[in-house]
This record gives C-alpha cells, structure tokens and sequence, in this order.
C-alpha cells in the first residue's frame, strides 16, 4: 500500500496540480480544501493515518500555523512540508519553529516536491527506527511502536494492549520471523513492568542437559562443571517479564519444572536445599501447533493450559502485505544509516514487487533481503536490481503457466497437472497415455495421499525417461527411498527396463 499524503490548499487549482504530482510519485493523495477540514481529517474523531501532509501557509480562516499548532497540541508527528507564495525568510522560520519539516515556494515543481517528501518521510522513518530500537533497549518499546498499516495486525495490537493492563499470561503464536518477540518487547513496555526486567529465552537453542540449570539456576558443585552459583532465568527476571521463546522445544523434565514454577511462583535451583520464590510476568511464544504436540503427548497438557490462557495470533508476512512498504522504509532508513550509505529511497517499482512477494521468512528474511540491498546499492536509490533473489523467484512464479484448467465442474477449482495414468516403455521408451491428476475423486472427497504419490512417481519416471537418478533428484528423495517407494506403492513392474 503506498504512503498517504495530505493536501491541503484553498485554491482547487493547486490541490489538483499537487494531486497529479504526488499520484505520480507513487503515493496516495488524500485533498482538504481548508485548514478546518485537515484538523478534522488529522485530530478529529474520524482522523486518519497519513504518511505526510504537504500544507498551504496562507488560508482563509484556519492558516497553516494554525493547523501545524492543532498537530502539535495532539501530539501528531506526521512530517508537513508547508508551501507559500512568500518565500520570506520570516515565514519560513515561523513555520519550522512550528514543526515543518520542510518548505517549498509556490508553484513548486514536480521534482522539488518529489525530493521534499521522499527526504521526509525518510527522516521520519529513521527517527522512528533509532527511536524504536532505543524504547527496544530501554524496555519501554510500546505496542503502537510497531509498524504496521494491516488491518491483520490491528486486531493483533488491540489483544496485545488488553493484555499489557494484566498480569496474565500470554502464548504468542505465528511462523518464525514474524515478530514473536517484537510483540512481547512492546506488550512488557505497555505495562506496569516496563522499568523492571524484560529476559527473553530462546527454549530451543538450549542444550537438553542444561535446560533446567539455564532456567532455574544451580548451586555450586551441583553438577560437574558447576564451578559458581548461577541464578537463573526466572531469578534475573523476577518483578519484571520473563519471555519464552520456543516454549514447545523444552524437554518433558522441564516441562514439569515450568509448571511447577507458574503454579507456586517458585523455582527449586539445581542442587538447592529449598526452593527461591519468584515473581514473574510469563509471555511465551511458538511456532508450532502446540495443540497438536499436546494430542501426540509431546507437550504437557496441564502445562498447555497454564501457557494458553491469552493467546495472540501473529499472522504471516504475505497475509499482511500492506506492512511491506513501511517495513522496507524503516529496515533502510537503520541499515542505511549503519552502513554509512546516502540511500534516499526505494522505487515505487521495486515496492510494488516486493509487496507481491510471499515472503516465506517473513519479516526476519525482509530485514535481510533489504540489508543485502544496501551493501549491493552503488547510487542513492534501490530498486528491484538490488533484489536479485526476490526477483529471480518472482520471475519464475510469472513465467509458470497456469496449472488450473477450465472445467466445467467442481474440479476447476483444484490443482490439476497432466500425468500417465501407467507407464510402458516401447523401443523408443516410455509409451505414455496421459490422464489428469486430480486432488478429488468422483465423489467429491479427497483422494488418498497413496494414489497421489504413486501417480505424481509414476509421471516423473515417464517424463525423466526412467533416468532414476534423475527421478530422485527431482523429487528431492534419496534413490533407494525412490525404489522403496516404487515396492511399497506397487509401481516396480517393470522397472528393471528402468536406466
């Protein structure tokens, strides 16, 4: 989604002069024909989110100071470049003492706006990024420090302040990358807490053997090589949050250990005669189905149930796509900054493809996918040449027909790939009758997976000429589990004829 701009001027030719600028700089233009309209639009009850406001100096009844003054009054920190037909060093002193970030003199040109809003919305970005990381540090970051423009998110924010004003525990679930951690840093730093400890654990980097030494703490001479007294995780973090990452990679020894410890708001330290009260505010956080792991008994169910008492859902980058431009200004405007590179912005181009891309990392493999761009930038702009691998990968997806045929009935709507229904090999090779392959049978259900590997095998022998060694290649399958395979689905007549 691109960035929204607000105009606002009196004289309609201006606002339409403007509108056309900013659309084709790449932008969403939003118009106000006075000063009282983009209060209202700003602070009002309806007010909306923009990116940057591009504000006339001279109006009639509200002025530009005056709506710069209302901004302030609320607190808003959206970048305003003001524009005048005076260009008197007076107004424009007035104006940044106000909270301009930027001022042009009217008519102003394409290119000079172009370069105004681009500058300041790149130094909002970065100022909100160095502010972020440091409220990070501090352990004050806030849920509304989170960038986002998803709808996805939004609901995901609101669960997380409700739980900020509560001591209850809460299990953050989503795919690794997106943000697990982002969101028990601002849930901490939301609530009464916020000046105590914040100690994340990631459970699944944690050796088995030392598990609960890690967690809990030992004594002295507990175990073989416990020279000193080690506290613990739940000690270092007691009065403040403590954060599990992973939390379904413990061991079922730990397990028990944790639930004891939620349940009595004790910890009993490895080789310690008694056990050390604590007091902590337990976020924990997965990537895994812990419900699942709970009906194969590879988590504690009593434990589940301690843990999932506030769940949030984190949903995926590529079902939030409209975060992926405001993620990408603010990994650059940081990254940028550290690398020493003057990179001004991203186009709009390279914005839109990135938008499109599935992102199977999430925001993790973004962050990467825009540090590579800075290193590989030889100008002061990205775009989507300083994506090799994105672009590469979008190509592709392009490129590939579609695989859904139009059908007449319930079947147009599944997977559909062309497949021998057998395979025979004749003086030339393979003979092939080709049949469809379809994920539903004639009724309607789904079809066992067996019959759908055993098809989906016996057409990659066909089309790789009963070249195995091709055959599992391509699958990705080792060449003995390829012919133990073919014996346990029945596909090995014939297949010493195979090369």
């Amino acid at each position: 989604m691109a960035e929204r701009i607000l105009i606002v001027d009196d004289d309609p030719v201006a606002r339409r002069l403007l509108e056309n600028i900013v659309r084709r700089s790449g932008y969403e233009p939003q118009l106000a024909e006075s000063g009282d309209e983009a209060v209202a639009l700003l602070v009002g009850a309806d007010a909306q989110r923009f990116d940057g406001v591009v504000l006339d100096l001279v109006m009639p009844d509200l002025d530009g100071l005056g709506v710069l003054a209302r901004m302030q009054e609320a607190g808003i920190e959206t970048p305003v470049i003001v524009q005048t037909a005076h260009g008197g060093i007076d107004n424009v002193v007035s104006a940044m003492r106000a909270g301009a970030a930027d001022f042009v003199v009217k008519p102003v040109g394409a290119e000079r706006l172009q370069v105004s809003i681009r500058n300041a919305l790149d130094r909002r970005a970065l100022a909100g990024e160095l502010h972020r990381i440091k409220r990070s540090r501090d352990g004050t970051l806030s849920v509304r420090d989170i960038v986002t423009k998803s709808p996805r998110m939004e609901s995901v924010l609101r669960n997380a302040e409700k739980a900020a004003a509560s001591a209850i525990p809460v299990l953050i679930e989503g795919e690794s990358g997106v943000g697990k951690e982002l969101v028990a840093r601002a849930i901490h730093g939301s609530g009464e807490r916020r000046a105590r400890a914040f100690v994340a654990v990631n459970c699944g980097a944690i050796p088995d053997n030392l598990v609960e030494s890690i967690l809990f703490g030992h004594e002295k001479g507990a175990f073989t090589g416990a020279t000193e007294r080690h506290t613990g995780k739940f000690v270092e973090a007691s009065g403040g949050t403590l954060f599990l990452d992973e939390v379904g990679e413990l061991p079922p020894a730990a397990q028990v250990k944790l639930l004891r410890a939620i349940q009595e708001g004790e910890v009993e330290p490895v080789g310690a005669r008694k056990p050390v009260k604590v007091d902590v505010r337990l976020i924990s956080a997965t990537n895994r189905n812990l419900l699942s792991d709970v009906t194969e008994r590879r988590f504690r169910e009593d434990l589940f149930y301690r843990l999932h008492v506030f769940p949030i859902i984190v949903p995926p980058l590529r079902e939030r796509a409209e975060d992926v431009p405001e993620l990408v200004r603010h990994f650059l405007a940081r990254i940028a900054s550290e690398e020493g590179k003057r990179i001004r912005q991203v186009s709009s181009q390279a914005l839109i493809e990135l938008s499109r891309y599935r992102w199977p990392g999430n925001v993790r493999q973004l962050e990467n996918a825009v540090f590579r761009a800075v290193v590989l930038a030889d100008g002061d702009s990205i775009g989507m040449d300083e994506f090799p691998q994105i672009a590469a990968q979008l190509d592709a997806l392009h490129d590939a027909p579609s695989a859904v045929p139009d059908l007449p009935d319930h079947r147009a709507a599944m997977p559909m790939v062309d497949v021998p229904s057998a395979f025979e090999f004749g003086a030339d090779g393979p003979v092939i009758p080709y049949d469809r392959l379809s994920l539903l049978d004639d009724s309607g259900h789904m079809r066992p997976l067996e019959e759908l590997e055993a098809e989906a095998i016996r057409f990659a022998i066909a089309h790789y000429r009963g070249q195995m060694s091709e055959v599992a290649r391509r699958l990705r399958i080792g060449r003995s589990t390829l012919y133990r395979k073919l014996d346990s689905l029945g596909l090995n007549e014939g297949s010493d004829r195979v090369q």
